[in-house]
């Protein structure tokens, strides 16, 4: 059985953000809740580094061992979803996740913040698949449909990877095979080419 998994190779996303409207757009979330978000480290300066981030969808996830009304569940693929029927808001999985992937709907006290949402790998929840009561508690089910998420597929440089675990790993290690390492494994000269060098150049 296939175990689902995300990964984002940073020497490639660009920080187009394409990932979240996905996301936003596909499964209607609404507005304040963004299921995926892309961080960027050292921004404006050499060594520069963007990621998507969302639920990590952990093999030992800390957000079920919090919950104390058990919302949380794993699938068959490895998909870490909850119960919005079970959920009573208290925030507990949005301090345990190292990722921030779980997130209240709404700003204001506990008790009105509502039922916590996160990214469900588009494997929406516990409802029939791709009935009407899914899509409005958890958003669209694309793997019922035969599909993968739909952040994934949308990523225009293929930073982004969603899909069985063991098969990303070995897309990830042909491309760290491929690319090699050191200052010419991200920047201008990846993307464009090295330079010529100018006629005349002594060390050429």
């Amino acid at each position: 059985m296939a175990r689902m998994k995300f990964l984002c190779d940073a020497e490639r996303c660009i920080e187009c953000n394409a990932c979240v409207t996905a996301c936003k757009n596909e499964h209607e979330v609404p507005w304040g809740v963004n299921r995926r978000r892309v961080v960027t480290m050292n921004d404006g300066v050499p060594g520069e580094r963007s990621m998507s981030v969302a639920c990590m969808h952990c093999s030992d996830a800390p957000c079920m061992a919090v919950c104390p009304v058990d919302c949380f569940y794993k699938t068959e693929d490895g998909v870490v979803l909850h119960d919005k029927d079970l959920c009573i808001g208290c925030g507990y999985c949005f301090y345990a996740c190292p990722f921030g992937a779980p997130q209240f709907p709404q700003s204001g006290a506990f008790g009105m913040r509502g039922k916590m949402d996160k990214c469900t790998f588009c494997a929406g929840g516990p409802e029939k698949d791709t009935s009407e009561e899914e899509f409005a508690k958890y958003g669209r089910n694309r793997l019922a449909e035969g599909k993968l998420p739909v952040c994934a597929e949308m990523c225009s440089t293929k930073a982004l990877l969603g899909g069985d675990g063991d098969v990303l790993a070995d897309i990830y290690r042909e491309r760290v095979l491929v690319r090699g390492k050191g200052s010419e494994v991200w920047g201008w000269g990846t993307a464009y080419g090295k330079p010529d060098k100018p006629a005349g150049d002594p060390q050429s």
